[in-house]
């Protein structure tokens, strides 16, 4: 009995032992010229960020030590950028070519992106489509430390009616194509939701109307109806997932608001009874307008095809009027861009667009920090550079609020206190 008490001591001596020795996690400082406040708009001087594991300790204007110094003297600090709509497994790919990507190719695609997106200073992705749970891989991938990447709130595939925007694949009927996420009726859409949630899905992402690269439909047609899309909100609420809407038309713009998703993604016939009930019910809208500049410029050197070429020339001017309106109305905008339309990493000159329908610079950048961490349900995480939240931390050598451009081309990008580009 002696020695078994005895034994009991030592192991629990030496439990405390090896207690003691832990290494304590290093303290990594970020000292930087400015911070901009994104909720005041106040610019603080001579600022020291503390990081420990991964997330700010502290923010302050006096010195501070830490096992590592980053000295950044002539940049303003900024939190990570929010993206809430992106393809990250998807490049500039349309027309029949797409038909030869495979799920692995896209998955490697994915890879890709994930890294050129984060360079380019967006730590947070709302990831709104993709094929074969493809963006559900990357993010556990991103996650587990296999590969560098954003934060991914994953969608998987995007429901859609029968034929829909998000079940168009151009193959003819003998092939018997469907999409992953195509679903009809009230029982067949709060199935399709239970199983993508299943497989690892953060949100749910619908298409509430047609759409512009997609054959046959037309952006401004409801494709899921009312029933249909208060039975997904249900579902995926309670279930603990937000819902995203793709819709140009009003009246699939004021279905879905009416039928409680989190938000509307491009907008593009926007009408004021819609604004009305987007406003009454919270809904933001996130706007993707950059790639109607750069599909512009580009269409024809990409080789676009007419089928959607002629679609986009149509749609461009009618969204910038009636999403301006939309801003001057106060619906509440997060940021978002659909890259893979356009190229990854230019995702930041979406705010340029936002200044030229009349948001000041500041609230532009709100609407990438602040309002997309709302969105997201991540406010108490990213959005701003406060304790407790992720180290997620951008740069720039300049006033964004002054130049908004700026933010195209960040000098440092750090995630999780970890440094990913760094100006020299």
């Amino acid at each position: 009995m002696k020695k078994l008490i005895s034994l009991s001591i030592l192991i629990a001596f030496s439990i405390s032992c090896w207690a003691q020795k832990e290494v304590p996690v290093a303290i990594t400082v970020v000292h930087a010229g400015h911070l901009l406040d994104v909720k005041t708009g106040r610019t603080l001087d001579n600022v020291w960020v503390v990081i420990q594991g991964g997330y700010i300790i502290r923010v302050s204007t006096g010195a501070e030590q830490g096992a590592n110094v980053i000295e950044l003297p002539n940049a303003t600090l900024l939190p990570g950028l929010i993206d809430a709509h992106t393809h990250l497994t998807f490049d500039p790919n349309f027309g029949y070519q797409e038909l030869g990507i495979s799920v692995p190719k896209e998955a490697l695609i994915g890879a890709k992106n994930a890294r050129i997106t984060l360079l380019a200073g967006f730590t947070t992705v709302r990831n709104v489509g993709a094929s074969g749970y493809t963006d559900i891989a990357l993010r556990d991938a991103i996650n587990e430390g296999m590969l560098p990447g954003p934060h991914i709130i994953a969608s998987g595939p995007a429901l859609s009616i029968t034929g829909g925007h998000c079940d168009n694949n151009l193959l003819p009927y003998e092939y018997h194509a469907r999409s992953d996420g195509a679903a009809d009726g009230v029982e067949g859409v709060q199935h399709k939701v239970r199983e993508i949630i299943k497989y690892g899905a953060d949100v749910i992402k619908i298409c509430a109307t047609g759409g512009v690269l997609s054959k046959g439909d037309d952006p401004r047609a409801s494709q899921y109806t009312l029933e249909e899309m208060k039975a997904i909100v249900a579902d995926a609420h309670r279930l603990g997932r937000r819902v995203a809407a793709h819709a140009h038309g009003a009246q699939g713009i004021l279905w879905a608001s009416e039928a409680g998703v989190d938000s509307i993604e491009h907008g593009s016939y926007i009408d004021d009874a819609a604004i009305q009930m987007m406003k009454s019910k919270g809904t933001y809208l996130v706007p993707t307008l950059y790639l109607g500049d750069w599909m512009t410029e580009n269409a024809v050197k990409i080789g676009l095809p007419e089928m959607y070429a002629g679609k986009m020339r149509t749609i461009i001017p009618i969204a910038r009027t009636n999403v301006k309106r939309a801003f001057d109305a106060g619906v509440k905008v997060a940021f978002g861009t659909d890259a893979a339309v356009y190229p990854h990493g230019l995702n930041a000159h979406e705010f340029a667009v936002y200044v030229k329908l009349g948001m000041t610079p500041l609230q532009a950048i709100q609407t990438a920090t602040v309002n997309a961490a709302d969105l997201l349900g991540w406010s108490d995480r990213i959005g701003t550079l406060e304790p407790g939240k992720f180290a997620d931390i951008v740069a720039v050598n300049g006033d964004p609020t002054k130049d908004v451009t700026l933010l195209e081309n960040p000098a440092f990008v750090m995630k999780g206190g970890t440094v990913y580009k760094q100006a020299k």
